[in-house]
């Protein structure tokens, strides 16, 4: 999903962290250009050069930080038998909460055009919550048959409450809500430990 005339990775997560240090602080009506390149501590022209604008490049952001977030999620299954139930799931689920995801998700959908942009990359096959959740119930799947969830407990189920509920969460966070990912905490644990997680 990388756009065209991007010349280094490193280069692009310098202005997608610049803008959500932006978004975080001071809101998504304060993200413009200028404000990115200011923040990253780089030329003025620099988003213009390797973006086709501000929609583009929002929509690059949170299609990046979805990316990143279901690579963390496809390595859950690696970790079943390992660590606690509670504690690996709770890794991929605040995940999405870094680095002002709910601000930044929530900038998203302040513009439609960027919005669209995702929409469709999405619909495309680029990861997105769908690929969480079904790596986040491939992990589940592989603890219930090493017994260390019950037997009835349903991964799927379990996979879509807790990214629904994160989902729910980034698109309607606003910049100075209480902190998301007390409540996330608290559904991982009635989920998983309401089911009276077993130790390995």
């Amino acid at each position: 999903m990388s756009p065209r005339g991007v010349a280094t990775p490193d280069v692009r997560e310098r202005l997608f962290a610049a803008a959500e240090r932006v978004v975080e602080r001071d809101g998504p009506g304060a993200l413009t250009s200028r404000a990115v390149t200011t923040e990253a501590g780089c030329a003025k022209g620099l988003l213009h050069t390797h973006f086709a604008g501000l929609d583009q490049f929002v929509a690059e952001l949170c299609l990046d930080r979805f990316e990143r977030t279901t690579r963390k999620a496809e390595e859950l299954v690696d970790h079943a038998g390992r660590g606690t139930v509670t504690g690996n799931l709770e890794a991929v689920t605040l995940a999405l909460f870094d680095s002002g995801g709910a601000a930044v998700s929530g900038l998203a959908v302040t513009r439609p055009a960027a919005a669209i942009r995702v929409r469709e990359a999405l619909e495309g096959g680029a990861p997105g919550f769908a690929s969480i959740q079904a790596a986040v119930t491939d992990y589940l799947t592989a603890e219930r048959e090493l017994g260390r969830v019950p037997q009835d407990l349903v991964p799927d189920t379990v996979a879509l409450a807790l990214v629904g509920t994160a989902h729910h969460l980034l698109m309607t966070g606003r910049p100075g809500d209480p902190d998301p990912r007390r409540s996330m905490k608290r559904l991982v644990a009635t989920l998983v430990d309401g089911h009276g997680e077993r130790p390995a």
